[in-house]
Parts: C-alpha cells; structure tokens; sequence
C-alpha cells in the first residue's frame, strides 16, 4: 500500500463499506434461496410471503447502493415468474 495518506484513509473506507455491504449481501442471498425452497415445495401461500419479504429485501439493498438496481430487478423477476408459475400449477389441480 501507498504511504500516501489519502490512499490509506480511502482504503480504511472501503474496508468498512465492504463489511457493512457483506451482511446486507448475505441476507438477501439466504431469503432468495428460502423462497426458491418453499416455491420448490409446492406451498403456495409461504412462498408468497416470503416472496414479498425478499423482493422487500432487494429493494432495500439496492435503496443502500449494495446492489446495482438491473441485478434487483432481475433476481425479482425470475422469483416472480416461478411464484406466478406454481400459482397456475395450483389452479389447474383445483379445477380438474
């Protein structure tokens, strides 16, 4: 590392910012992969609800910067396509 003292202050920054992105990071990877297991299972009405409680978690770290927008959006996207995909599975073993 540099001994220029700027170069040391923004280091000692971004080591801060790294460990406080790390666990909003982490919280949204495990209520991504709750979600995709209770979607797997086949329970309609918990995936739902922890379908919002993700999708409120994504929000909330890109709201933070820690994740680009795009990525949020995507990652909401294919939760909501495989919700929305189950949902129907549910309808159709209901009516027939």
């Amino acid at each position: 590392m540099s001994g220029n003292k700027s170069v040391e202050k923004q280091a000692r920054a971004s080591e801060k910012r790294r460990l406080r992105n790390k666990s909003v990071r982490s919280l949204v990877k495990t209520e991504i992969v709750k979600t995709q297991k209770l979607i797997k299972t086949g329970d309609l009405e918990p995936a739902k609800e922890a379908t919002i409680t993700t999708v409120s978690a994504l929000d909330k770290a890109t709201q933070k910067g820690v994740i680009h927008p795009n990525n949020a959006a995507r990652r909401k996207s294919r939760l909501s396509k495989k919700l929305n995909a189950l949902s129907q599975v549910q309808t159709k073993k209901e009516s027939a």
